[in-house]
């Protein structure tokens, strides 16, 4: 018998247990720490600022944003960019030299072109040219900002929606609405600077509201519909508020003594979390609650007495809410509009879905004097094809026509934050092909939502890997053009 066993056989049952229980703990603590905590590896550099008073770098025009992402891709030009040139090529091919060498995901460039069936007229004092797919839109249209120039380098949707929300198309950069609460901070200490709300999820998942990089506090915390946005806001059974303080507060010491071994950041981020937490169970049924709205309000964003009509017109009354109380970043997406086959069938509902209740939101922060600070966002990750797209890519079957995906040019609008009103920049050829004026890329669009916000996007920076990272990487300038 070797020393080794000998030592073993005198070993007792209960100290065996003993010893090799903290031996676990020890390992689980340390497992827990490298991938929870992992951000020690990272040299955080808080973002420097030189507007006296304030987080930004320049007086901003916008405080909040509200970020409409309509997933899936609308077609622009059945949306916001007329092409009555279609009608004359309808059923033929696009002229070569327009797309030879492009890259479609199922179609071919010798696909037939299809024209829109919806007739285009100019709305309000502004006269900006939509679709009637959108008429309670159109009574706010001397608020909108329509950029019809706007392109994007991914042709799928995930990556394409990772490229709108965090300027690049993989996963581990930090979104948009991360890299504005880093900057910005949060003006309410009980509630997140950065929530999520969708109707269904998108196809990036939660990198599409990640921190990457950036400390896990900044990233987006997904609410649900319905009464109840968070789990666990309820006190357990048999535990009083009071209680679940204590324990918090216990959770606190231990982390704080981690820290102090550990000396990474993550440590403090986690006791902010705990305590937000904590603080949320009052916050966020108050908020939830949206039985206090009055009827008029509800009907204006197609809301019955009941508060029912649809997640969208729900989400979108939640986010006037959230930046009414000073959270600085919310982004709502909406799914459905990806339209390969049936999109005639399709669109006029989906936009239906959305029409009342995006009209509604900025009723709703104007008349509350909340529209010039808070810049509304909406728009889909790429555009759609001119051409048609008539068979199922799956079995080959013919299908009611669509449009495929489209990245050389699409539209988007904006609203309030800063951005002039009744107003249209940019523009596409005969086709709604590609750009020929002012083409705004999505390096562009970042560039100039962080201006509005009073950020220097080529100076909010985070050191990471060895280099400085930032929303728009190595690319964008501002489009002073939209800016009022």
């Amino acid at each position: 018998m070797t020393d080794i066993s000998k030592h073993l056989r005198r070993i007792k049952r209960r100290e065996f247990l003993r010893q090799g229980t903290l031996g676990i703990g020890s390992l689980a603590l340390s497992h827990l720490l490298n991938r929870e905590l992992r951000a020690s590896s990272i040299q955080h550099q808080e973002p420097s600022h030189q507007h006296p008073g304030s987080r930004t770098h320049h007086t901003p025009k916008a405080k909040n944003v509200i970020f409409l992402h309509m997933v899936g891709g609308p077609s622009q030009m059945d949306t916001f960019d007329p092409k009555p040139e279609l009608d004359k090529w309808d059923g033929r091919s696009l002229p070569s030299e327009l797309t030879k060498g492009q890259k479609f995901a199922f179609i071919s460039p010798e696909a037939r072109a299809i024209k829109s069936p919806y007739s285009f007229a100019p709305r309000g004092k502004s006269g900006i040219v939509m679709s009637e797919l959108f008429p309670h839109l159109a009574n706010v249209a001397d608020e909108l900002s329509v950029i019809r120039s706007m392109k994007t380098n991914e042709i799928n949707h995930g990556s394409g929606e990772l490229f709108l929300h965090t300027g690049h198309g993989r996963f581990g950069r930090p979104t948009f609405g991360a890299w504005t609460s880093y900057g910005l901070g949060t003006e309410n200490s009980n509630l997140p600077s950065y929530v999520v709300l969708k109707d269904k999820p998108p196809n990036s998942g939660p990198a599409g509201w990640g921190s990457g990089f950036l400390p896990s506090k900044h990233q987006g915390v997904l609410f649900r519909t319905g009464a109840k946005p968070l789990f666990y806001l309820d006190n357990p059974e048999g535990v009083t508020s009071s209680e679940r303080g204590d324990v918090i507060d216990a959770i606190g010491v231990l982390n704080n003594h981690a820290f102090d071994r550990y000396q990474d950041p993550e440590i403090q981020t986690r006791i902010a979390q705990y305590e937000l937490a904590y603080r949320m169970q009052t916050s966020v049924p108050e908020l939830a609650g949206l039985d206090s709205e009055p009827d008029s309000i509800l009907d204006m964003y197609g809301l019955d007495e009941n508060g029912q009509g649809g997640d969208f017109a729900k989400n979108c009354l939640l986010a006037r809410r959230l930046v009414e109380r000073g959270v600085r970043f919310v982004q709502v997406f909406n799914k459905g509009w990806d339209h390969h086959a049936n999109i005639y069938g399709a669109l006029p509902w989906q936009a239906k879905a959305v029409d009342q209740s995006c009209a509604g939101l900025i009723t709703d922060l104007k008349q509350r004097g909340l529209l010039d600070e808070t810049l509304i966002i909406w728009g889909g990750e790429f555009g759609r094809t001119p051409m048609v797209q008539e068979h199922n890519a799956g079995t080959g079957e013919m299908t009611p026509p669509g449009r495929d995906h489209h990245k050389e040019c699409f539209s988007i609008w904006m609203a309030g934050g800063g951005v002039k009103k009744g107003f249209t920049y940019g523009s596409t050829d005969e086709f709604g092909f590609g750009v020929t004026e002012n083409e705004v890329h999505v390096h562009d669009f970042h560039a100039t939502c962080l201006h509005l916000l009073g950020i220097d996007h080529e100076r909010l920076t985070y050191r990471h890997q060895g280099r400085d990272f930032r929303l728009t990487d190595v690319h964008g300038h501002v489009v002073h053009d939209i800016i009022a």
